[in-house]
């Protein structure tokens, strides 16, 4: 606490509490202010100003109660009343702040905020009073303990504090932006763009956020987006203060004179309503201050610097009767506040003194004010020492509570008993699966709990949706007891099983049998792997997306179009879309909008899946659509130009998906308002019907599309809000219908589940049939049961359960812009013609191409998959027939399944969460030609986006336009990585090691050298990949990366994106060129590369026998070619050129692969040889190594 420049009010502290302090006043305080102040030569005695015993005062009009000094002669600088207790808070321009408990201005606690700088605005919270100064704002509890101390740039210059709600706060000043400070985190969360030179004042309504400028202009903005709304233009000079109540606004401020600024006698008043200035009030005060007091009615407060107070309405007229005078001590008035109860008003002045005015002698400042506490007087002092290394000391001198009751501590032990928390059940699951090997028992871990942690529980509670109640399930791959599944087998959440070897031994196999590649899900924010896989089995959208090419680094539309290419490759094996969701955490959008899971949410499958992936579905649309508009082809890229897809107006995505709409306001005055807009995906809208009416698909995706919805909107024939009816009309209808469904409560799930129920019902009654539990049927009792015309046949009643989605439907523009919907079934074609002969008249038959489902696994945990009719392109391509079929595609499983599993929904466990529905003949209406964009001028030289890097620093030199590589030549291949995420492993119960998540890496170094002619050796790519991700660990030693190496400010390394070098590897391998190399496998793993396997000579391979160990690049340089590297580090350069000579002294052994008994031979001397030496290279002796070599020369020379 700072006892300098001591005031009056410290006489309430009795002597001996500060006898020790020297009784010396600033030299720069008023002496008048002390000319009946004596000082005692014990204790500092000064008197506060005292109040009248005889003042009176008269009910309903405000007349002054109490003054007081809060500091001598240091100028108030702001006053608040507290929000929560019956307190009044001043701050000083000294930086000290001042509390007083009640109407009667009792000092409760004094302190210092800031050291040189003054309050400026002071705001009580319900644990603590925050203070606002020039750059600092501090959060200090009532007693004067700081709970936090946030520093704000040096540079900036606060004026005033907004709390918007319990946790978040807005600061402004004379800057061009406002900041957003998260108070439970204290952390600057948003920063608000705003005209210079900034704000001062700030106020809210449930409506607008007011910022008043000192330009003389109060602007509203929005309460979410903090975009201005509306500005008013309130005074020509500068703006001194305003207050909002009602629909009311009324500001004072200064206006310009020839003179300079003069202080304005008229307020200004808006109504909000209309948004515009009503007759300015003229007021017989030079208005400082201004505040709403509404009681009665919404009466203005205004005061002047000089201390006349004037009340008035604000759009009645004032009268000078009204005026009262505050009789300050020193010359203006500094500061004004009005209590929550408006029965209290207090003033500040420039020489320290605080004036509480009241309506009432015991006036209350808050209506509802909680206790105040008060410190406990100090016994300590009281007492006597006491030593405690006297055994004898006996401890009744310290007093204690004189009781007659019994205690607690003579409780008899006979009557009490250790309870311990009794522990948790062991899990059935894991009691089941326990197998014993003597009296220890070992089972797998069902991972339904966190690693030694117990949850503590006092109440369960699952209000979310996916917490539906489940049966308890087993682990995946055990089938015994199938009565306790509710989630069938492949539905699960697919897990890789990591060995010593990584993935390589791992059976993707065993879980698709197709040619049709899945996607890995380890890689972080790898739910949207569903999605991919819908938007690649979309032909027009493939075609499209390996189409395009940009040069922005971080595009969507090119690395999705880089893995469908993959995707296309593949055989069967899964990829990995690590490329794509790299540059998808890089877009500022996704994480806005909330896409970017944290890997302990994605891992335990906490969040809503079903709302994250409908909201990526909107992201992912929109993202492609104005990747798509982009049309500036970059010089490098020029082949892009030829594709058949572009165009200068809308883009195909726009094309597919778009559909274009009227939206019709109409007034209830009868004035119609048209605006044409539109939307890529449509999301359902159910009915709010509670009479359990049966509806048809169709009839609520009208609904949905062709929304009617209430709402208030402005009308420009009223002038004001008025209650409106919005429609919305179809222009045009698009080729694919993409739906959100938004079942994302039980109220959804029970819709569907009611009309799912009553089209199995209306199914089995229109064929003759009786429902009885379960009944299956054979195909004989189907024939017995009617016309099978119109429903496909089915070896059981159980596959027409939980079906309410129809597999077409049919849509028709009408004349007078309405649509028709309705369900199609394959025997309406009959009876109404072919769909296509009817386009021509406006109508339409979609067919369902994919279903996207939401899976509730309490075991495993919920996850995603996709029903996809995978049409007969893909088919023709990967197995050479022509057919459809549908398949589920859960990661890297994928399985054919019947027709109606896709649109079966049991909503305990499969919930569906996204609908694609394309036009019949969707293909013929597009070029589907894919002409590959990359160009060999990616091959060329280019620039580093290294600042330091210099042309002394080059380890590489670009290929010739005469050296262009052609089909089959080599290429000598190396890259070095960095870790991004650590590698997540446990220890079993038996000792051995399991991997629960592999490293997370990244490519920081790729390298290319010359397989063949007299460059041969010499590199053309040595390509250091910037990364904008945090890097765990830069594994110098086996990298030979460091850091710094991949940071464009200070690295002297030729640095490029890794878009960059990624093209150049995809044109070399489209070209046909075969890459050698060490370890290749995982080297184009991590890049995220799908390679030919006739295109890629690892060495790991070539020097390998079967079931034996592999051996590494150093033993293997050092057994064939003496040579010895890897010393100290790696260095891909060396590796790569190493693995050149290992596969031309494998050509040399192997006769070019005409005797191999020759060379097996050779591997068995290796192996022996390695035995011997532990397969350790002996220590360095002298000998030669690849950069010594005379081909090396010329690289270093440049």
């Amino acid at each position: 606490m700072n006892f300098e420049g001591l005031d009056p009010g410290l006489a309430e502290y009795s002597p001996a509490m500060h006898s020790a302090l020297d009784p010396v006043l600033d030299a720069h305080l008023n002496p008048s202010l002390l000319q009946n102040v004596e000082l005692d030569p014990e204790g500092v005695a000064l008197e506060a100003l005292p109040v009248q015993e005889s003042v009176h005062i008269m009910e309903g009009v405000y007349s002054e109660l109490h003054s007081m000094v809060a500091e001598v002669g240091v100028p108030v600088s702001v006053s608040h009343f507290d929000l929560h207790e019956e307190m009044l808070w001043v701050g000083s321009h000294g930086g000290h702040a001042t509390s007083f408990f009640g109407p009667a201005l009792e000092r409760y606690s004094s302190f210092q905020v800031n050291g040189s700088d003054d309050i400026r605005q002071i705001q009580s919270l319900e644990n603590g009073i925050l203070f606002l100064t020039k750059s600092n704002l501090k959060y200090i509890a009532r007693g004067g303990l700081i709970i936090f101390d946030y520093l704000l740039d040096e540079s900036e210059d606060m004026h005033s504090l907004l709390l918007t709600d319990s946790s978040t706060l807005l600061i402004g000043g004379l800057q061009n932006h406002i900041l957003e400070i998260d108070l439970n985190t204290v952390q600057e969360t948003q920063k608000y763009a705003v005209e210079t030179p900034g704000v001062t004042i700030m106020r809210q309504t449930n409506r607008f956020f007011f910022c008043g400028h000192t330009s003389g202009k109060v602007s509203l903005r929005d309460l979410r987006t903090f975009k201005v709304e509306h500005e008013f233009d309130a005074f020509s000079g500068s703006l001194s203060d305003f207050d909002v109540h009602g629909n009311l606004l009324a500001a004072c401020g200064f206006s310009s004179r020839l003179t300079g600024l003069a202080c304005d006698r008229f307020l200004k008043v808006y109504d909000l309503r209309m948004m515009r200035a009503i007759t300015p009030l003229q007021v017989h005060v030079d208005p400082a201050f201004l505040r709403f007091i509404p009681t009665y009615t919404s009466r203005l407060a205004i005061i002047s610097q000089s201390g006349q107070c004037q009340f008035c309405e604000p759009t009645g007229l004032a009268n000078p009767a009204d005026i009262f005078h505050v009789n300050p001590v020193g010359p203006l008035l500094m500061t004004f506040d009005v209590s929550a109860s408006k029965q209290a008003l207090a003033f500040g002045d420039s020489e320290g003194c605080v004036h509480l005015w009241t309506d009432s002698p015991e006036p209350s400042f808050n209506p509802y004010s909680r206790e105040t506490e008060f410190a406990l007087p100090c016994l300590v002092d009281s007492l006597p020492p006491l030593d405690w290394s006297q055994d004898l000391l006996p401890l009744s001198l310290i007093p204690v509570p004189l009781t007659t009751d019994t205690l607690l501590s003579d409780w008899p032990a006979a009557n009490s008993a250790p309870a311990p928390r009794r522990a948790p059940p062991v899990d059935a699951e894991i009691l089941r699966t326990m197998k014993k090997v003597g009296f220890i028992g070992y089972a797998p871990n069902p991972r339904t709990r966190l690693r030694n942690q117990i949850p503590y529980r006092l109440k369960e509670s699952d209000s979310e949706f996916d917490s539906f109640s489940q049966v308890t399930e087993s682990p995946v791959g055990r089938e015994e007891e199938p009565h306790l599944h509710i989630v069938s087998k492949k539905y699960r959440k697919v897990t890789i099983k990591y060995s010593k070897l990584g993935l390589e031994d791992f059976d993707f196999k065993h879980y698709n049998k197709t040619l049709f590649a899945g996607l890995e899900p380890h890689i972080p924010n790898a739910y949207c792997n569903c999605m991919i896989q819908v938007l690649y089995f979309l032909e027009p959208v493939r075609c499209l997306i390996q189409n395009h090419l940009c040069q922005k680094e971080f595009c969507l539309a090119c690395e999705l179009g880089f893995l469908f290419h993959m995707l296309d490759l593949s055989r069967g094996d899964p990829c990995q879309g690590s490329n794509f969701l790299r540059a998808f955490r890089t877009i500022p959008e996704a994480s806005a909008l909330g896409l970017i899971l944290a890997d302990s949410d994605e891992a335990s499958g906490k969040g809503n899946l079903a709302r994250l992936i409908q909201r990526w579905n909107r992201f992912i649309l929109t993202q492609l659509h104005q990747d798509m508009q982009e049309l500036e082809v970059p010089q490098a890229y020029r082949g892009v130009g030829g594709s058949s897809f572009c165009s200068s107006g809308d883009s195909v995505i726009g094309q597919l998906f778009s559909c274009e709409m009227e939206n019709c306001s109409l007034c209830r005055c009868g004035s119609e308002t048209v605006r044409a807009s539109s939307t890529l995906l449509f999301t359902l809208s159910y009915p709010e019907d509670k009479t359990g009416k049966n509806y048809d698909f169709a009839q609520v995706l009208k609904r949905s599309i062709c929304l009617e919805q209430n709402t208030q909107a402005w009308c420009d024939n009223c002038e004001k809000y008025q209650p409106t009816v919005q429609t919305r009309n179809i222009r045009h209808l698009p080729d694919i219908l993409v739906i959100n469904c938004e079942v994302n409560s039980s109220k959804e799930a029970d819709f569907w589940r009611m009309q799912a129920e009553a089209a199995f019902k209306m199914t089995v009654k229109k064929h003759g049939g009786e429902i009885s539990k379960n009944k299956e049927f054979a195909l004989a009792d189907w024939k017995e049961l009617g016309s099978p015309e119109g429903v496909l046949l089915c070896p059981s009643i159980e596959e027409l359960k939980n079906i309410w989605l129809p597999f077409s439907i049919r849509m028709k523009m009408t004349r007078n812009k309405g649509l028709d919907v309705c369900n199609w079934t394959d025997g309406d074609e009959v009876q109404w013609g072919p769909a296509r002969a009817e386009e021509e008249h406006g109508v339409y038959v979609y067919d369902l191409m994919a279903t996207v489902v939401h899976i509730l696994d309490s075991r495993t945990g919920s996850s995603l998959v996709a029903h996809i009719k995978v049409g007969e392109t893909y088919h023709q391509r990967k197995e050479g027939v022509t057919h459809q079929q549908w398949y589920l595609f859960n990661d890297f499983l994928i399985e054919p399944i019947d027709k109606h599993e896709a649109v079966q929904f049991d909503m305990n466990w499969k919930v569906p969460a996204i609908l694609y529905y394309v036009k019949r003949n969707l293909n013929s209406r597009y070029n589907l030609n894919i002409k590959n964009p990359i160009e060999a001028s990616v091959l060329l030289a280019e620039a580093s986006l290294a600042r330091k890097q210099r042309k002394t620093h080059t380890t590489f030199i670009p290929l010739m336009l005469n050296e262009m590589p052609q089909v089959g030549d080599l290429v000598g291949l190396d890259a070095e990585f960095v870790t991004l995420n650590e590698e997540e492993a446990e220890l079993r119960s038996d000792g051995t090691k399991s991997t629960i998540k592999p490293s997370q890496m990244s490519v920081a170094r790729i390298t290319c050298v010359r397989g063949q002619g007299p460059s041969e050796g010499i590199p053309f790519i040595d390509d250091y990949i910037s990364t904008q991700e945090q890097v765990v660990d830069y594994l110098t030693q086996y990298s030979g990366i460091k850091p710094g190496d991949l940071d464009a400010k200070i690295s002297s390394k030729h640095l490029t994106t890794l878009k960059s070098t990624y093209l150049k590897l995809r044109f070399l391998i489209d070209i046909g060129v075969k890459f050698v190399g060490h370890g290749l496998q995982k080297d184009f793993r991590v890049i995220n590369l799908m390679v030919p396997k006739d295109q890629v000579l690892d060495t790991v391979y070539l020097f390998h026998m079967p079931r034996k160990r592999m051996i590494s690049l150093r033993f293997l340089a050092w057994y064939f070619l003496d040579l010895k590297i890897q010393g100290e580090t790696h260095d891909s350069i060396e590796d790569a050129r190493t693995a050149l000579q290992l596969y031309r002294k494998y050509l040399e052994l192997s006769k070019n692969g005409t005797e191999p008994e020759s060379f097996h031979k050779v591997l068995k001397g290796l192996y022996e040889k390695g035995r011997k030496m532990d397969w350790k290279v002996p220590e360095p002796d002298g000998q030669t190594s690849p950069k010594n070599a005379a081909v090396f020369s010329s690289v270093l020379a440049l």
